[in-house]
């Protein structure tokens, strides 16, 4: 079976700073109510590229901490500086967590030679397997089946987490790979990943909508391809909503409706507005309180 991973959210105070309670709140909301099967801490959906080193230890370690071993934790400590990066790997592993992941180094135009070296780099020292995060979208960095080839010689590398609209590729790499962890990254794009072969997906609207994504994929291994369509289409209509009012406010903004303290975004992310605020609680009473 398919695991369902959710990008998991921080909670910050007004103040932008770290809300432990809150941030232990989501994930068990997480846990408990949606179901998840793993939890990908400290990737963009958690803000972590706004945060400092130690502030993202202790996000890491407010997650080991509250997890306890009942669920899949992936630690994303990738970003542009390699000497940080090694830093939270070896943090990381220490505190017990087994899989890594870390985005393709940003901003600089690196060559392949130099994203190599930064995962190589990163794995070295440490008692781990590693996702590449790929987002290409976001960071400007595409890697192609070669690439991808010449990372996965390395042992420690055992797959991506896929956040990539490029679904020839997927196939490619799926076909040419058979063994290695490939998990989608596009809430929006599930199914189509699904008959792509993937062995999960990792997302951030599956801080409140998890659920319907366990069942969308329940159809699609028994058959069931229009039951499969019908969630696709519904769970696309929750993202559609919640990406038009704002995609971090708004799932925080529903998580609070449904009694989680899920605070606020962190600077330079926008404070709340009324209207943001109306549009959450529009979502809320249309697609979750039922």
């Amino acid at each position: 079976m398919q695991k369902v991973y959710a990008a998991l959210m921080v909670s910050f105070d007004e103040d932008g700073n770290i809300d432990e309670k809150g941030t232990r709140e989501i994930i068990r909301h997480d846990i408990d109510v949606e179901g998840v099967d793993g939890l990908y801490v400290g990737g963009s959906t958690g803000e972590n590229f706004m945060l400092g080193l130690e502030e993202n230890k202790k996000i890491f370690e407010i997650a080991w901490d509250e997890v306890d071993q009942q669920v899949d934790l992936i630690a994303q400590v990738g970003g542009p500086n390699l000497k940080e990066a090694k830093e939270l790997a070896k943090f990381v592993t220490e505190l017990g967590y087994k899989t890594i992941s870390a985005v393709t180094p940003f901003y600089y135009n690196f060559t392949f030679d130099e994203i190599k070296h930064y995962y190589d780099e990163i794995v070295k020292d440490v008692d781990a397997k590693l996702l590449i995060y790929s987002i290409s979208a976001l960071t400007g960095v595409s890697l192609s089946l070669d690439n991808f080839a010449k990372l996965f010689s390395n042992p420690k590398i055992i797959g991506v987490k896929y956040t990539n609209a490029d679904f020839y590729l997927l196939e490619r790499l799926r076909e040419r790979f058979p063994d290695k962890l490939i998990l989608s990254g596009f809430d929006e794009m599930l199914l189509p990943a699904l008959i792509e072969g993937v062995d999960g997906c990792i997302g951030s609207t599956y801080n409140v909508n998890a659920r319907m994504v366990k069942e969308e994929i329940a159809a699609y291994n028994n058959g069931d391809i229009a039951k499969a369509q019908e969630l696709e289409h519904k769970k696309n209509d929750i993202i559609t909503a919640l990406l038009n009012n704002g995609i971090y406010p708004s799932i925080k903004l529903v998580l609070q409706k449904m009694g989680v303290h899920a605070g606020y975004n962190r600077e330079p992310m926008a404070k709340y507005t009324d209207k943001v605020i109306e549009g959450a609680d529009e979502i809320y009473a249309k697609y979750f309180n039922k």
